[in-house]
């Protein structure tokens, strides 16, 4: 049998989903004394990780149950296997990707105060944001009321599992796609081709993870780098973006962009970023759909039987990430 340990709000449907060679033990969410378990899967959270980790005695698996393990290293005993969740963020992320791009590809936040406002006729001042994002003077008839995604170009930055849901939910709408991850493959480039790359993108989506390399990879040189008036997606980590450098593009009309990630987080009462011009901001809310936790308990349920039978487990996290 696996000792797994689940964290204290893990209710029947899911502890149903782990395979028979689990003894499960739901974890207190403030421990009083020690718990020996093979199987750690680690609450989504730093706060629920903290009171529990201390109290864990002979981990040999800690199993993320998101794609990031940046905060959870901390907790991972030094002989213990780390694994992510890769793949159990992709449907929902991808998602959220491909609609932040669309909603600000058509001027959704633009519409939504409009509409707040209730004045139809303003519709106007579309085209003059449009005009400012890209400094142009050119008027068009009928004016610019929405752009169109077909024949953009779309950089994503972190070509992984989410990464290639991403595109593949971009496909078809007629896109050009330039792929960068870590190491160049075929079809894919480097990372430290980037400051090279980001000139020929009208869309940047970064779904990276946050490591030391990564840390304000988009930062003023970077911003400068990218065309005029184009939109960069965040759905990865705020750090990976110097805040400051954004607040700055944003204000000054360079860029757009679209986060579901701040820097800091939870992005605090009065911040700028709240009321930056052309930004869409969402609360950390892209991979938090109604089948997330149900589909993560499908892969530690397949971890948990692969440790028992000592295979090989997926998605070991090794070196950075």
């Amino acid at each position: 049998m696996v000792k797994v340990g689940v964290p204290h709000w893990a209710d029947e449907p899911l502890l149903a989903k782990l395979p028979p060679e689990a003894e499960v033990h739901v974890l207190p969410k403030k421990p009083s004394a020690s718990v020996d378990i093979d199987f750690w899967v680690a609450p989504l959270f730093k706060k629920d990780a903290e009171p529990v980790a201390p109290y864990l005695r002979g981990v040999k698996v800690v199993q993320s149950l998101q794609a990031g393990v940046d905060w959870l290293r901390a907790f991972v005993p030094p002989a213990a296997i780390l694994c992510d969740a890769q793949g159990a963020h992709n449907v929902a992320t991808s998602e959220w990707a491909v609609t932040a791009i669309l909603a600000s590809m058509k001027f959704l936040p633009f519409y939504f105060n409009l509409q707040h406002a209730g004045k139809w006729a303003t519709r106007d001042a579309a085209e003059e944001n449009y005009q400012s994002v890209y400094k142009t003077n050119k008027r068009h008839y009928p004016p610019v009321f929405i752009e169109e995604l077909a024949g953009k170009t779309v950089m994503i930055v972190g070509y992984g599992s989410i990464g290639k849901s991403i595109e593949e939910r971009l496909q078809p709408f007629g896109v050009q796609f330039i792929r960068v991850a870590r190491s160049a493959r075929p079809g894919v480039e480097a990372v430290d081709k980037l400051s090279e790359l980001l000139p020929a993108a009208d869309i940047v989506v970064l779904i990276l993870p946050l490591t030391p390399e990564t840390q304000h990879l988009i930062n003023a040189e970077a911003i400068a780098r990218m065309k005029q008036g184009a939109l960069l997606v965040n759905a990865a980590r705020g750090p990976v973006v110097d805040t400051d450098a954004l607040l700055k593009a944003l204000t000054e009309k360079r860029i757009r962009a679209a986060l579901d990630v701040t820097d800091p987080e939870p992005l605090p009462e009065g911040h700028p970023l709240w009321s930056a011009p052309n930004l869409l901001l969402t609360p950390h809310v892209g991979g938090s759909g109604p089948l997330f936790m149900s589909r993560v308990f499908d892969l530690v349920a397949e971890q948990v039987k692969r440790f028992a039978k000592g295979e090989p487990l997926k998605n070991v996290v090794e070196g950075d990430y």
